[in-house]
């Protein structure tokens, strides 16, 4: 739970690294720098390809996790502020939680609902600001990226890789990658020409940290634990960003945005939480008796 936790904490760092490392409006190629160089790596260093029914399955769920997700969370922060698309993206745990009863038949609890909409509301107390404006298309992007990562998550449930984690790992970032190139190259034209040092930096920060090691985690979380809670440790992201925000950027941080940080972290560990029966004690057998005829 903990190292899977790892991964949506260093995805909160991701908006800090874009604003002061990276060129400016330059979101897709990020996206594709991120995604594409770590996937290739990691599967010249596993040396294995899929296999059968793996060649259309990895490229569906790295669409779903990587290609797909990332776009139109691009799309949400371009048309949305950031505390909009969080919140709305905070819906993600609740879509997680149907779809695996539905795929996985995991039991769909009342606590499972209840932290989920707690969580959104921990979410909109952190982030979001009044008078924020909404966008038809940037709150349609921002619930399509939390139902394709949703559906991603459980998809990777159902569908166990016979394959060493890296090397699944590997092919759903090329998968990604090859997907948003295009995209990227539409809508943003070439890479800039020239790169500075601290663009390199961040990078091969968002490649090495934020994608090739952070992935791994993460479905290596999704192979160990129900897709829920996975889902639900997402959350951590904006806390994170928050307080990164705060520490390194110097954002003012109001009170209800520390109330919406414990109303997080408690919708988390609520989460988490399972009902253990206990286990049924067995009665000690009695011990056979000896006939008086053999006694004597």
């Amino acid at each position: 739970m903990l190292t899977t936790a790892l991964a949506p904490a260093v995805w909160g760092t991701t908006y800090f690294v874009t604003t002061e490392f990276l060129p400016p409006g330059r979101p897709l190629l990020a996206a594709v720098v991120r995604a594409l160089p770590a996937g290739l790596v990691l599967v010249a260093l596993t040396r294995r390809l899929p296999s059968g029914s793996w060649w259309w399955r990895a490229a569906v769920l790295g669409a779903l996790n990587i290609g797909a997700f990332l776009a139109l969370l691009f799309v949400a922060a371009y048309r949305l502020p950031g505390g909009v698309a969080a919140t709305v993206g905070a819906v993600q745990p609740l879509i997680a939680a149907g779809l695996s009863a539905a795929l996985l038949g995991e039991r769909l609890s009342l606590r499972t609902v209840a932290a989920g909409v707690a969580g959104i509301a921990g979410v909109s107390l952190l982030v979001l600001r009044a008078g924020a404006r909404l966008d038809g298309l940037g709150v349609a992007a921002a619930l399509g990226g939390a139902v394709v990562m949703a559906t991603g998550v459980v998809l990777s449930k159902r569908w166990t890789s016979p394959a060493p984690l890296l090397a699944t790992t590997g092919w759903q970032l090329v998968a990604g990658g090859v997907l948003l190139l295009p995209v990227a190259l539409l809508v943003e034209g070439p890479p800039p020409a020239s790169l500075t040092t601290a663009n390199l930096a961040g990078y091969a920060y968002l490649t090495v940290i934020g994608s090739a090691l952070t992935y791994a985690l993460w479905f290596r979380g999704i192979r160990a634990l129900p897709a829920t809670d996975v889902t639900f440790l997402g959350l951590l992201s904006p806390v994170v960003a928050t307080t990164v925000g705060w520490l390194a950027l110097g954002q003012d941080l109001t009170p209800a945005q520390v109330l919406g940080g414990v109303v997080v972290l408690g919708s988390l560990v609520a989460a988490q939480i399972r009902t253990r029966k206990p286990a049924p004690q067995s009665r000690p057998q009695p011990r056979p008796t000896v006939p008086q005829t053999q006694r004597s």
